[in-house]
């Protein structure tokens, strides 16, 4: 694992931190750590853990990892093709959470098979990241319920399929 570079992040997290137009308080808040402690990672003074990246990163509405790339946790040159095939299938807005995890199991077991494994912490993160946005999708799929926007899945409107999953034909399956 590299050696982390707290300065580089700090200055990093501050200067995303004023883009976003928060103050420190407001992003210690909305991130779920102390404004001391957050204040202290912005001066380099603290190294803050993958969960702590992860909670900031979703506060600020930037990518987890490259906070974790600026922090050292990820190598920025041997993890790129990692990093932008996670975050092409996380950001696939055709699958569901459900199916993006799967997804990004089967990705990490061909790595592991293939001798490339992430870091612990930085896993644990990701799983994290994907349990918490699981979470959000079930809640969301709930209040539609209730609400009864919810649509109709496309099989419900097609009709019936055949086994390559194209259209069966109406005349055919009726007999």
């Amino acid at each position: 694992m590299a050696s982390l570079n707290v300065g580089n992040l700090g200055e990093y997290l501050r200067e995303q931190r004023r883009n976003a137009q928060l103050s420190l308080r407001q992003l210690a808040d909305a991130a779920g750590v102390s404004n001391p402690y957050l204040s202290q990672i912005e001066r380099g003074l603290r190294k803050p853990s993958a969960e702590v990246l992860q909670q900031v990163a979703k506060a600020l509405r930037i990518s987890a990892e490259t906070l974790y790339v600026r922090a050292g946790i990820l190598d920025a040159e041997r993890d790129r093709d990692e990093v932008e095939t996670r975050a092409v299938i996380l950001a696939d807005p055709t699958l569901n959470e459900r199916q993006k995890q799967v997804m990004l199991q089967i990705y990490e077991s061909f790595r592991k098979e293939n001798g490339f494994e992430i870091t612990p912490d930085l896993a644990q993160g990701m799983a994290r990241n994907v349990t918490q946005d699981m979470a959000q999708d079930e809640a969301q799929g709930m209040a539609e319920h209730i609400s009864g926007t919810q649509q109709a899945p496309d099989t419900a409107v097609r009709g019936p399929r055949t086994a390559d999953g194209s259209d069966a034909d109406p005349q055919q399956t009726a007999s």
